[in-house]
């Protein structure tokens, strides 16, 4: 197997990286079938396998591997790492937390990693077993709790919930109200059977109010995504606007993807924004001011 392997090995390493690059760069989502490769194959895995096919080339074919890798990265960190100022956060901005809370976390894991208690916090995959225990313990604030979908909001203000959608892939979107805000809270269904296009239709038709909005939530979409073209209209996102360093927040706080969003409507200021890492769960804290 091997000998028979060896002589094409060149030929193997053009026709993958040739492969890998179209994938990302060109075809993209435009099938269901490439969408699942595009959101597998992130650009930083596809540096590492470029780097890992020039240990088997020749010295002019392994140069021009590492070429290809240095201008893949640059791209890459000119797209994902971010260096923005923040501004000077006064005491009527308002502090909003996002966490993908994968079942098992609860608000004190947040109270305890951002240091000070936000005031507002949207957490999805959040089974709430210590929500009871949260009431008692902050009887002067709000809680929303959804069991079906496993949305959970905290919030230092009174919460008017507005709406509460559900989707047969388990994409929900929980619409509503505190600090004379609108917010939007997404939990987008992991299933590998269904097409981001259709879940994303889904979260763009519930979102009825551009203005005084912010949409938040786990997309499982990254932010390159075609798809997230309608919500850039009229929501800037806060780690693109403010965020200082990479913006991917999954996996495992290694920048592979970023899945995790909050999205403020434009008559908004994003005052600063922040990406929080943790091994309490696979996607990174996002918190941010903003300013109305």
């Amino acid at each position: 197997m091997i000998r028979f392997i060896k002589p094409h090995l060149s030929k193997i390493n053009v026709i993958v990286i040739i492969a890998l690059l179209l994938i990302h760069f060109v075809i993209k989502e435009s099938t269901h079938f490439f969408s699942l490769l595009y959101y597998t194959v992130p650009l930083p895995l596809i540096i590492c396998a470029v780097i890992f096919f020039s240990f088997f080339q020749n010295k002019k074919i392994r140069r021009y591997n590492l070429i290809l890798a240095s201008l893949l990265l640059v791209v890459w960190l000119w797209r994902s790492f971010k260096i923005n100022t923040s501004e000077v956060i006064q005491e009527t901005d308002i502090e909003i937390v996002f966490w993908n809370a994968t079942h098992k976390r609860e608000l004190e894991d947040v109270f305890s990693r951002v240091e000070n208690i936000p005031d507002i916090v949207v957490l999805v995959e959040y089974h709430a077993e210590e929500l009871d225990a949260d009431k008692l313990r902050f009887p002067n604030y709000f809680f929303y709790w959804h069991s079906v979908s496993e949305i959970g909001v905290f919030s230092k203000k009174p919460i008017n919930i507005k709406s509460v959608l559900v989707a047969k892939d388990d994409t929900a979107i929980i619409n509503f109200e505190t600090n004379q805000l609108n917010f939007y809270a997404v939990d987008v269904g992991s299933s590998l059977n269904v097409f981001r296009k259709e879940q994303i239709e889904f979260v763009m038709k519930a979102i009825k109010i551009n203005e005084k909005a912010i949409v938040l939530g786990d997309f499982n979409l990254p932010l390159e995504s075609k798809y997230l073209e309608d919500i850039k209209l009229n929501f800037n996102n806060v780690l693109t606007e403010k965020g200082n360093g990479f913006r991917e927040t999954w996996f495992w706080n290694l920048p592979l993807l970023s899945i995790d969003h909050i999205w403020v409507s434009k008559d908004l200021q994003i005052v600063n924004a922040e990406k929080w890492s943790t091994f309490k769960s696979d996607h990174s804290m996002i918190k941010t001011v903003i300013r109305d």
